[in-house]
């Protein structure tokens, strides 16, 4: 029996073969978006296929990779129906719901009605001193 060189096997196309799929493989094991607990894997797959005459033989070559699936991403959603526009509406968020108040919507509130008051003591006049004088 004679010994098959896999480096030269199919012209070489079974080497290139894997090296893209251990390339692949190699990605998927570094991505940070796969469970890093998830086997990976690379089958090569030779298939024979010979003629009547059993004197020629038709060979197929596949290389197959089992990868990571990357991970699913979550995020939340506010559904309702808008009763001014009669609209339904679908809102992503974060740690805020719809028409909740943030902790920075209270400082833009409060800095601004700072500044309302202080606008305001610049116009009020005191009434009370006219009157005595």
């Amino acid at each position: 029996m004679s010994k098959v060189n896999l480096e030269t096997f199919a012209g070489g196309a079974l080497q290139e073969k894997f090296d893209t799929a251990m390339e692949h493989v190699l990605k998927n094991m570094m991505d940070p978006n796969t469970p890093w607990k998830n086997k990976r894997g690379i089958t090569i797959d030779i298939t024979f296929e010979q003629n009547e005459d059993r004197d020629d033989a038709s060979v197929g070559v596949a290389v197959k990779t089992k990868l990571a699936a990357v991970k699913p991403i979550g995020t939340r959603m506010s559904i309702g129906h808008d009763i001014r526009t009669g609209e339904t509406y679908a809102e992503e968020y974060g740690t805020q719901v719809r028409g909740q108040m943030s902790m920075e919507d209270y400082q833009k509130q409060e800095e601004e009605s700072t500044s309302a008051e202080e606008e305001t003591e610049k116009t009020v006049v005191d009434f009370r001193a006219a009157r005595q004088a």
